[in-house]
């Protein structure tokens, strides 16, 4: 049986191949576009981190440009504000991700209980709508109802001015992300839901399981694989902050605790001009992500019976 099936997998192998060769045009056809897309603004723009090491001049290019190792590195790490940068950064990723990764999964288990079809689709739109809403124009809604004549203030009649508390910016920042993206967070764990066993659930139920034991044998189970890859990819995107929300929320009086890796490197390099340094300072914050994503997914390999990205 095992020397048919070699066979029988060896025969579909070679007619694959053969397929490909015979059919060779239509491959590059398809392939090709995406190829160059992704080679010419993917990995070409990789030559851009050579800026890092220089004194960059736009005149002269980066062939022209002198060297200066890791002088800009150094400038950095030797900043008085770096410990600041970096703690306000990791403080709201790790509480963004604490407070934030468990609702899209409740939401997905809240939504799989309901059995009004029409009922789950209008809930499900009302979730997934603000994740169509611009950065830009969230960050004004956050402004117009914590502004000391805001809906806020009139409802508890008092006259706070939010947008100037520094202690208030990073549950402001987190709140409002949460209510943006957790909805549509929501979908993949409610398409791995569909997959759970019917069968099982039955079961459960004929066994007097209640709601939350359904949840634990026949739920849990369909999307464990998929909480494990989110929370990985998640943990190691922990540096990778957007300038754009942070900065658009940020103001004078909360800038202790609004100021970020990313909107600094928005102000060194776009608003003062000084290329290298912010090209120094994004290419840290990418070696701090890529080593944060290999260590979390040894360890949670580890916990998860060897299963990670």
């Amino acid at each position: 049986m095992e020397s048919t099936k070699r066979v029988i997998t060896s025969k579909k192998k070679e007619s694959l191949w053969q397929y490909m060769q015979k059919h060779w045009q239509l491959y590059i056809v398809f392939l090709m576009p995406a190829f160059l897309l992704t080679v010419i603004f993917k990995y070409l723009p990789m030559g851009g981190i050579l800026i890092a090491f220089q004194d960059f001049n736009p005149m002269k290019g980066i062939a022209g440009s002198t060297w200066t190792g890791f002088e800009n590195f150094t400038r950095f790490f030797n900043s008085p504000d770096f410990m600041s940068y970096l703690a306000n950064t990791l403080k709201l990723s790790i509480y963004g991700l604490l407070w934030g990764f468990p609702v899209p999964i409740i939401l997905a288990l809240l939504l799989n209980r309901l059995q009004n079809r029409k009922l789950k689709s209008g809930i499900q739109m009302i979730l997934y709508m603000p994740n169509f809403i611009s950065v830009i124009v969230l960050c004004g809604m956050v402004r117009i109802l914590l502004s000391v004549n805001g809906p806020i203030n009139m409802l508890f009649h008092s006259s706070i001015n939010f947008m100037t508390m520094p202690e208030a910016f990073r549950s402001i920042y987190i709140i409002s992300g949460i209510w943006q993206g957790a909805g549509w967070a929501s979908i993949m764990y409610t398409a791995s839901l569909s997959n759970a066993s019917h069968e099982l659930r039955e079961a459960a139920i004929i066994d007097g399981a209640n709601i939350w034991q359904q949840m634990k044998v026949v739920d849990w189970p369909a999307i464990k694989g998929m909480v494990v890859i989110q929370f990985i990819l998640s943990a190691g995107n922990i540096m990778s902050i957007g300038f754009e929300k942070a900065y658009a929320l940020q103001t004078d009086l909360n800038n202790p605790t609004s100021e970020i890796i990313a909107t600094y490197v928005y102000k060194k390099g776009l608003l003062e001009g000084n290329y290298s340094f912010s090209t120094a300072v994004g290419l840290f914050n990418t070696i701090i992500n890529v080593v944060l994503l290999i260590v979390v997914n040894k360890i949670v390999s580890k916990m998860n019976d060897g299963q990670g990205i």
